[in-house]
């Protein structure tokens, strides 16, 4: 029987050939479009994954890691305070313009980290020292910074190269690997002090507390009670995925993890899931119903040969198998294509 089928299915070459092109197109651009909304989802969390750190404490409406709203300088020693925490630094992020030679300006993710420990530098140097980035005016830039805030492609950016940002130097002493941002810009780190100088002044510009819980606690137990003592909001740092807890604030937020709490607030609040899921839907129902259409007619063709085999005696059981192996065939390979 299944030898039968095969031969029936591969015998109307045409056909055949159309049913595997309809679903391999139609599963080609399924997966494809929903591997663009994966990668650019996974870019929003970038800032996490470069700036490794167990616990995140922000202001307590900040709903993602790409927009927080300034904390006070003294909100880092109230989370010092707090006896569940090991060490806690400054962090500033934000997005800044660099000045080229020839006048043009480009933008980065400018980081400002803690100078004495360091806390939040990027974790793999390709070149360079990370120690220097404590010496005046230094900058550590990413892979991506080397080719964008070059003069040319033929010349990308090297230690002890210089620029400008918002009209100060920079000198760049390292260069390190690092996620492209969700905004399309270099990462560029520096000290959190010459991170504010680097930027125009305001009342308040620490971006986040980053922090680490005492040995024998954990992250999400250090952050539940960061935010009962603070009143601070604290987010612990992993990868995306449901919160191993789901405990709420006295303030009713919930208590969890920034890369899922970033990557839904896109989801809820931008058009990007409605867009790529659009195609998605267009694309399996264009794709479905040309190999519903196709295999129609393929059956149709060989009606007679199907009602042939019943009158030798065939079940309508076999002949109905048949059907469904020839159909799953073609689904297997056209996926598999």
């Amino acid at each position: 029987m299944i030898g039968l089928a095969l031969k029936m299915l591969f015998g109307d070459t045409a056909k055949y050939l159309m049913l595997v092109a309809g679903l391999f197109l139609a599963t080609f651009l399924i997966v494809q479009q929903a591997s663009v909304f994966c990668g650019l989802m996974r870019w929003t969390t970038s800032t996490l994954k470069n700036v490794a750190a167990p616990i995140y404490v922000v202001e307590t409406e900040v709903d993602q890691v790409n927009e927080t709203n300034p904390l006070r300088d003294t909100d880092v020693s109230r989370v010092r305070s707090v006896s569940a925490i090991r060490w806690a630094m400054p962090l500033y992020s934000g997005i800044q313009r660099v000045r080229q030679d020839d006048g043009s300006f480009k933008t980065i993710q400018l980081i400002g980290i803690d100078a004495a420990s360091l806390a939040g530098a990027p974790g793999a140097m390709v070149k360079g020292n990370l120690e220097d980035l404590r010496l005046p005016n230094t900058v550590v830039i990413d892979e991506l910074a080397t080719q964008r805030l070059a003069k040319d492609k033929n010349h990308p950016i090297q230690i002890g190269d210089r620029f400008e940002i918002n009209d100060i130097e920079a000198r760049v002493v390292g260069i390190c690997k690092a996620m492209r941002s969700f905004t399309g810009g270099p990462y560029v780190w520096t000290t959190y002090e010459r991170a504010l100088q680097y930027t125009p002044p305001s009342r308040k510009m620490l971006s986040a507390v980053i922090a680490a819980p005492i040995e024998g606690m954990s992250a999400e137990d250090a952050a539940d009670e960061i935010q009962r003592q603070t009143g601070l909001r604290a987010y612990v740092n992993r990868g995306f995925g449901p919160s191993t807890r789901d405990e709420e604030t006295e303030k009713g937020k919930s208590f969890g993890d920034f890369n899922t709490s970033t990557v839904w607030w896109y989801v809820k609040n931008t058009g990007i899931p409605f867009s790529f899921g659009t195609t998605v839907v267009i694309g399996f129902i264009v794709g479905v119903a040309i190999a519903c259409q196709t295999f129609y007619a393929f059956v149709l063709d060989n009606l007679k040969h199907l009602g042939a085999l019943k009158a030798m005696g065939m079940s309508s059981f076999r002949l109905s198998m048949m059907l469904i192996f020839q159909a799953s065939t073609v689904g297997i390979i056209g996926f598999g294509l």
